[in-house]
């Protein structure tokens, strides 16, 4: 059936504008049939929800986890569309996919929530039996759903903020599309998630390279490339980070960004000196494993980012940037 039909037959009037806002296609279209909650652990913020019961309702799907930087960039709109769009009929549901260990533990969940004032219900796919019965792919993702259980939109990744705004108001008949918004690009030169883990870890230079298990590392000699980082002191490093084994390490970053944060947890507080281009940063205690912000400024530079760790217990998952 196509869209503009379908639409009518759910008895939303569509402008020919607004169907047209894409310049690539018409902004909805029916990619079949919204796939079940499946295998969840836990639900917060509400009973146990199922797309069946959701029937109805426009239902906007959002995969996520606490320590991604790109999803927490976009909590902000997905609880302000979950207010402002309630009594026209959206529900706004979180499926919390972890990307970490850590982050499977519910009261770290339940925390996160809690820090970001997150009103909207949230599921706990620690399984990721949801994310694979939505063949998901990407922290962030979102699931546009409309009331016939029918998935009519999808965005991967951060930004068009103003898009997925306007889908939603297409299908709950909210009147005029909201005018554009590029405020919310992120540089394409940007460095990209960096891990610590040996089952992604790239561009890690440090003599001698890198090897699963405890072994001492040392800062090169020359400037770190962009891009690239090494560490030095004694780390044992395993699928997913690097664990500071001894007292003194260190973190070396060559990066294009203008945020700097670290997915970091430590089973001692621990209190990182941060130096960026020479000039001291505020220091950083690290103690819960979540994402710390290390470094942040106005727009995007080249940064040289060196990281002092007095004690060992430190655990380092990933740098990502903005």
């Amino acid at each position: 059936m196509k869209i503009s039909a379908m639409l009518m037959a759910a008895g939303m009037a569509v402008t020919l504008a607004a169907q047209t806002a894409r310049a690539d296609g018409p902004l909805l279209q029916d990619r079949g049939p919204a796939a079940e909650f499946t295998g969840i652990t836990h639900w917060l913020n509400s009973p146990p929800l199922t797309m069946a019961g959701l029937r109805g309702k426009v239902v906007l799907v959002d995969f996520w986890a606490y320590s991604c930087i790109n999803c927490l960039r976009t909590l902000p709109y997905l609880t302000r569309w979950a207010q402002q769009y309630k009594d026209m009929g959206l529900v706004v549901v979180g499926v919390h996919a972890p990307e970490f260990k850590f982050e499977e533990d519910t009261k770290n969940v339940a925390a996160a929530i809690d820090r970001f004032h997150i009103t909207y219900p949230v599921a706990q796919d620690n399984n990721q039996q949801t994310w694979n019965a939505f063949k998901n792919e990407y922290w962030p993702e979102e699931y546009l759903i409309d009331r016939h259980g029918r998935v009519v939109y999808v965005h991967a990744g951060e930004g068009h903020y103003d898009e997925t705004e306007n889908a939603i108001r297409m299908l709950v008949s909210a009147g005029p599309p909201v005018a554009a918004d590029k405020s919310a690009a992120i540089s394409p030169d940007n460095t990209p998630e960096t891990y610590f883990g040996i089952d992604r870890i790239d561009n890690m230079v440090s003599p001698g390279g890198v090897s699963p298990g405890t072994h001492p590392y040392t800062l090169p000699d020359d400037d770190l490339e962009l891009h690239h980082w090494a560490i030095a002191g004694t780390w044992t490093i395993n699928g997913e980070r690097a664990t500071l084994a001894k007292d003194g390490g260190k973190v070396k970053l060559h990066c294009q960004a203008a945020k700097v944060f670290m997915v970091a947890g430590s089973k001692v507080p621990n209190t990182l000196q941060v130096v960026v281009d020479g000039k001291r940063q505020l220091d950083v205690t690290v103690s819960e494993s979540r994402l710390y912000t290390l470094f942040e400024s106005a727009k995007s530079g080249d940064h040289v980012v060196e990281i002092t760790i007095p004690k060992a217990g430190l655990s380092a998952f990933t740098f990502t940037f903005g």
